[in-house]
């Protein structure tokens, strides 16, 4: 199998509010990391904004006019050799405006609100910390 047969591009989104990032803990149906925490993400279908904006809005309810786009991230690679897949991530980090909880679909099982210096203590998706880190 070459490198680009398993290489999955994904989006993940970050949202800020109050200084504390929204994390959401996978559930059993999806399909890899499963119980543990992570941001907002998808596979991309389309290009990287537009997806971001799918997602998070599949995932949480929010609309995009209840988000404002701090930043895009520097695109960064994880080769997950249990999964034989490159996750090629594409992160970007959003303000929150809105003071409702997200409304979760399937993806996920709860949801939290942590410091930024919190995400490492959590058992996350791969490089969570990371993602975030490249974004602040």
């Amino acid at each position: 199998m070459d490198n680009q047969s398993c290489t999955q591009p994904v989006v993940t989104a970050f949202l800020i509010k109050g200084g504390k990032v929204l994390l959401f803990k996978r559930s059993q149906r999806v399909g890899s990391y499963r119980g543990c925490w992570a941001a907002i993400s998808g596979h991309m279908d389309t290009a990287p904004l537009e997806q971001v904006y799918t997602e998070i809005t599949e995932e949480t309810g929010y609309e995009p006019e209840d988000l404002v786009l701090l930043k895009e991230g520097q695109v960064f690679e994880y080769h997950d050799t249990a999964l034989g897949i490159c996750w090629q991530i594409h992160p970007f980090l959003f303000h929150l405006k809105v003071n409702r909880q997200p409304q979760m679909d399937w993806e996920h099982v709860s949801f939290c609100w942590v410091f930024p210096a919190e995400i490492a203590s959590l058992s996350t998706v791969p490089l969570l910390k990371e993602a975030f880190e490249i974004l602040s």
